[in-house]
């Protein structure tokens, strides 16, 4: 596994081996220089993702932990992603408009009240890990934004639209990356 890995999206691969699956190339950059908390009682930063959450298990998002969201936050975001898919960044997950309160989701849960756009998979909501077999283990990047203001994004909002609508709105970030190969 590659270590010191700094990248600003999460990234997962696709079924059939990853794809042009609404990848995207640039992030919003923090208004502030706030940085906000990611973790998983599922697995460590840098560490494996269990099989429960990949295309070989359940298929189910894992738990995550938020700290550290700034006070005057009026929306979350997150965007799932692997950016060494073979055809480009791969979207796993994305979703907005997620309460700023939101302290913990369960595995599986989908944030409440928030919009999700299609993933790389084509299909609304989270689609876990699937690299394709053989290939060494590959980044799961996990992004969550703090934002100054609710996106007004359609259901079938890509990742740089999200991004585009974050742009000079957010006010922190943070990452989880896990690494899952099959």
């Amino acid at each position: 596994m590659r270590k010191g890995w700094v990248i600003a999206v999460a990234a997962m691969a696709a079924v059939s081996g990853c794809g042009d699956g609404g990848g995207s190339t640039s992030a919003p950059s923090p208004t502030a220089s706030h940085r906000l908390t990611v973790t998983s009682p599922a697995y460590a930063d840098a560490g494996t993702i269990p099989r429960r959450y990949t295309c070989e298990g359940e298929n189910v998002s894992p738990p995550l932990a938020l700290a550290g969201v700034p006070a005057h936050t009026a929306s979350l975001a997150l965007l799932l992603q692997d950016p060494d898919a073979p055809r480009g960044t791969f979207t796993h997950w994305l979703a907005w408009d997620i309460d700023p309160h939101t302290a913990h989701l369960t595995a599986g849960e989908h944030p409440t009240g928030a919009a999700e756009g299609r993933n790389g998979f084509g299909r609304t909501g989270y689609g876990g890990p699937c690299p394709p077999r053989g290939d060494r283990p590959h980044p799961y990047v996990l992004t969550v934004y703090a934002t100054d203001r609710r996106p007004d994004l359609a259901a079938t909002a890509t990742p740089d639209d999200l991004l585009q609508a974050l742009s000079g709105h957010t006010l922190a970030t943070g990452t989880l990356t896990g690494w899952y190969g099959r």
